[in-house]
C-alpha cells in the first residue's frame, strides 16, 4: 500500500490523465465514427470511397506509427498543439475506423424494405438514416461499441511515450525513485480496471435499456 499512500497524488494525476483521453478521444471517434458509417452506406459514390479508404487506412495503420504521424508531422504543416490534444486526435480518429464498421454491421441489420419504405414516403436519405435506420441499428451495437472504447481506455496509454500526462507514465518517476516496480504496476492495473469496469457498467445499462430482447 506504500507504493499508492506516498505517491496518491501521482497516481491521481495519471488517473485523471488517462480518464480525459478516453472521454474526449471516445466523443471523437463516436462522431467521427457515425460520419464515416454514414459515408459508406451513402448513395454517393465519393462519400462511399472517402469511408472506405479511412477505414482501410486507420484500420490497418499501427496506433504507435499513428501517433508519430499526428505529434510529428501536424507541427511540420504549421498546426501547433498541445500534445494532448494530438494524443486525443490520434485515439479519436484511429477509434473511429472500428466505431464505423460497427456501425454499418448494425445498419445491416435493419431490413432493406425499411428503408424502401422511408424512401417512398419522400424522406431523404438523411432523414431515412437517422430517424428509422440508426436508431434501431444502435440497439444491436451497444455491446460492441463498449468494447470498442474499452479497447480505446487501454491505448490511451500509447500517449505516455509522447510526453503525455496519464496512468501508465507514472511507473517512470516511481521507478526513478526507488519503489518496488511489480506493486507499481498492480496499482496502475487497478487503476486501468476501475475505468475499464466504469465503461462496461455503463454500457451494461445502455443495453438493458435499449438493447435488442435476445
Amino acid at each position: 500500500m506504500d507504493v499508492l499512500t506516498d505517491n496518491f497524488s501521482l497516481y491521481g494525476e495519471g488517473f485523471l490523465g488517462t480518464v480525459e483521453l478516453t472521454v474526449y478521444a471516445s466523443a471523437l471517434a463516436l462522431v467521427l465514427g457515425f460520419v464515416m458509417a454514414s459515408f459508406r452506406v451513402a448513395p454517393v459514390g465519393s462519400f462511399r470511397v472517402f469511408g472506405t479508404v479511412w477505414v482501410t487506412v486507420l484500420r490497418n495503420t499501427p496506433l504507435t506509427l499513428l501517433f508519430f504521424a499526428v505529434m510529428l508531422g501536424l507541427p511540420r504543416f504549421g498546426l501547433v498543439l498541445p500534445f494532448e490534444v494530438f494524443a486525443v486526435l490520434a485515439l479519436g480518429c484511429y477509434t473511429s475506423a472500428f466505431i464505423c464498421e460497427v456501425l454499418r454491421s448494425g445498419i445491416n441489420t435493419v431490413p432493406r424494405g425499411q428503408g424502401e419504405a422511408a424512401r417512398s414516403l419522400g424522406m431523404t436519405f438523411t432523414q431515412t438514416l437517422g430517424a428509422v435506420v440508426l436508431p434501431q441499428a444502435f440497439r444491436t451495437v451497444i455491446p460492441p461499441i463498449g468494447s470498442t472504447l474499452i479497447a480505446l481506455a487501454k491505448n490511451s496509454a500509447i500517449a505516455g511515450a509522447f510526453s503525455v500526462t496519464e496512468l501508465l507514465g507514472t511507473y517512470k518517476t516511481l521507478s526513478e525513485l526507488g519503489y518496488n516496480i511489480v506493486w507499481t504496476f498492480v496499482w496502475i492495473a487497478v487503476g486501468y480496471l476501475i475505468i475499464t469496469l466504469t465503461i462496461s457498467a455503463i454500457f451494461h445499462v445502455l443495453e438493458k435499456r435499449w438493447g435488442v430482447a435476445r
